[in-house]
């Protein structure tokens, strides 16, 4: 099959962080785990980035991928088989405890919240498991609420709210302790339109305007481009890219095409195509055939369309698809997109 040349240097170079600080780096990290017969799997193959401060880093990938290890080993709530993990300079599996102050996470959507408490009483009780008397932190509570727009809710029971104020409430929790970095898995999920643009408005704010430094784990494609200012894609185990979002998408922008075909093309005909270029979206019928594929120069696609012209079947259409990060993840992986819409991996 045909490869496209993708840029996985995970170093950055000195014009562009030579002087930026280095909020999270990890390092050669490895996690095996062994199954019931001794053989051992290798959920996480020596993975290492550095994620700059006052940013917002996307991580994406399919089940399986390694994306949910990594960010517990990051956390401190794995141990990984080799390699290490500093959270603002801090060693996560040497000081623990050093790290937690450092940062905070928002895991499995809203379930960061006690339902039975109201959103104040959460953040107070959440401040006094680090040891803070919560009146001491009344005021920074009270800009927190504003800022998220919950101050209206501040006396409600949690498990009355909405399911984008829970999310909201489960951010607050994380934020009110004030770390300077964040970790959130699919922070939007089951979110409407309104309540998923107004949450990356105010992550945007935090990272802009408070210096914090935010990891975000999604499948939703239109979060990560238009929140994240860099994108880490994994696929079994290992990073196959890790480029700012931008550059990930001008990529793709005139190498891909969706090509739409009058009639079925003859399985023989479509493993030439399969086997020669990254493709991904098929659809076929028998009277329609579409698909998706990537070539390395538009000067390629000449030779994709004589193999489907001596397949027998009329071009309806070709057109340039200018790509999102869906379809760059698709093509970079071969994934059907099945296994990256069913939930984290």
């Amino acid at each position: 099959m045909g490869t496209l040349e993708m840029d996985t240097d995970h170093t950055p170079s000195p014009s562009d962080s030579a002087t930026d600080e280095i909020a999270v780096s990890v390092e050669h990290l490895t996690k095996e785990y062994s199954t019931r017969d001794g053989d051992a799997i290798t959920a996480v193959d020596d993975v290492s980035f550095d994620i700059e401060s006052g940013t917002i880093v996307g991580l994406l990938g399919p089940n399986g991928a390694g994306k949910t290890t990594t960010i517990k080993s990051t956390l401190g709530l794995l141990i990984p088989t080799d390699g290490s993990v500093h959270i603002n300079g801090v060693d996560v599996h040497d000081d623990y405890r050093g790290a937690y102050e450092n940062v905070s996470a928002v895991l499995e959507g809203n379930r960061n919240a006690y339902w039975r408490l109201t959103v104040r009483e959460n953040l107070d009780y959440f401040a006094s498991l680090q040891g803070i008397h919560p009146k001491t932190v009344r005021d920074q509570h009270d800009e927190l609420l504003e800022q998220l727009r919950l101050t209206d809710k501040a006396n409600e029971v949690v498990k009355d709210l909405s399911r984008g104020m829970k999310q909201k409430v489960s951010l607050a929790i994380s934020l009110a302790r004030d770390t300077p970095v964040v970790f959130m898995d699919e922070p939007t999920l089951g979110l409407d339109v309104e309540a998923a643009r107004d949450l990356q408005r105010d992550l945007r704010t935090l990272v802009d305007e408070h210096d914090r430094t935010i990891v975000v784990s999604s499948h939703n494609m239109d979060v990560v481009q238009s929140l994240c200012d860099r994108v880490i894609i994994m696929n079994e185990g290992s990073i196959v890219v890790d480029r700012p979002v931008d550059a990930l998408s001008d990529l793709f922008d005139t190498r891909t095409y969706r090509v739409v075909l009058e009639g079925r093309l003859p399985d023989s005909h479509r493993e030439t195509v399969e086997g020669t270029y990254e493709t991904s979206r098929w659809k076929t019928s028998d009277n329609r055939t579409e698909f998706t594929v990537a070539v390395e120069t538009p000067r390629r696609l000449y030779d994709v369309v004589d193999i489907l012209r001596d397949g027998g079947v009329a071009i309806e259409s070709v057109s340039s698809n200018e790509s999102d990060l869906e379809e760059v993840f698709l093509t970079i992986t071969g994934d059907d997109g099945e296994n990256m819409l069913e939930g984290s991996g």
